[in-house]
């Protein structure tokens, strides 16, 4: 293994490789020709001494291994391009990864506040599928998310911000959509969509005996049709309700269900110097009558999983 050989000119061909998933996209991504993309594909993998890439003639696909190293190429080159640009005197935004929907009714003051107070650190929001993924693949300084963040080696660090409360999302002539709440029992003998990228709501939700017919879609915006159209209902937490209005579809006030935390999670390590600056305006700009006071103040280690 050749590990010191190893270049940024190969990173960057395997990032556009994993980005791309075809060799003509990538060396056009890259700036080179085709055969030139392949031929340092072919070094990459001989001094490492690993199958990064498996290629058939049809179909091209990173190895466990080359999916490894696509997500730390990614984070290596933000971290150059970043170190550069700080040696030549500029700056960056603070960079948030979100699924769905960012701080909720929270979004507009929280930013529009941290811009009045920190003028020279503008914060852009990015909204990524996965956005915990992006921030592993350094695409993001921060990520915003609902769910409890999968493990990665006790490599970052989480503070819970504040709670939500679950709403149920129910076609505006729906029978429940008259009503000031509901229950997960009401929504027991319903159809529930459940959404990827927005993975607040699980089956568990309801007892074993309870539990509804549930099915998966995509994405938001699949979610919101489904549920216009009358093809089943929905249950998200209470940012979803300011982010996603629709004509078609009433939130409701879920009673007897937990809420939702909502985290900010970054790198042990921050890629950006305002991370930590931006995470205690947060807790201090969100006050919500739901919010868990012990948990917004405990600021801790992400423990590995």
């Amino acid at each position: 293994m050749n590990v010191e050989k190893v270049e940024l000119r190969h990173l960057r061909a395997l990032a556009a490789i994993g980005d791309e998933g075809t060799i003509t996209d990538a060396a056009r991504v890259v700036g080179i020709s085709q055969p030139a993309l392949s031929r340092t594909l072919d070094q990459l993998e001989t001094r490492l001494g690993t199958r990064l890439v498996e290629r058939t003639t049809r179909s091209l696909a990173l190895t466990e291994a080359g999916q490894r190293l696509w997500e730390h190429a990614h984070r290596i080159l933000h971290q150059v391009d970043d170190a550069l640009r700080d040696v030549a005197g500029g700056s960056r935004p603070l960079r948030i990864g979100f699924a769905w929907a960012s701080f909720g009714e929270h979004t507009v003051p929280l930013l529009r506040a941290w811009r009045q107070a920190h003028p020279g650190t503008p914060v852009q929001m990015h909204r990524h599928d996965d956005p915990e993924s992006a921030l592993y693949r350094g695409e993001v300084d921060a990520a915003l998310v609902r769910t409890m963040p999968t493990a990665a080696g006790g490599s970052l660090n989480s503070a819970e911000l504040y709670q939500e409360r679950r709403l149920a999302a129910v076609p505006e002539n729906h029978p429940l959509a008259d009503g000031d709440t509901v229950t997960p029992a009401d929504l027991a003998d319903q159809p529930v969509v459940l959404c990827a990228t927005a993975a607040t709501t699980r089956a568990g939700l309801w007892p074993g005996d309870r539990r509804p017919h549930t099915f998966e879609v995509a994405n938001v915006d699949e979610w919101l049709t489904v549920i216009a159209t009358g093809d089943a209902v929905g249950v998200t937490a209470e940012g979803t309700g300011h982010s996603h209005p629709h004509p078609g579809i009433r939130y409701l006030p879920l009673r007897d269900a937990p809420p939702v935390t909502v985290r900010l999670i970054w790198p042990r390590t921050p890629t950006h110097p305002a991370t930590r600056s931006f995470c205690d305006h947060a807790r201090r700009m969100i006050d919500t009558p739901g919010r868990s006071r012990g948990a917004a103040e405990r600021l801790s280690p992400r423990p590995a999983g």
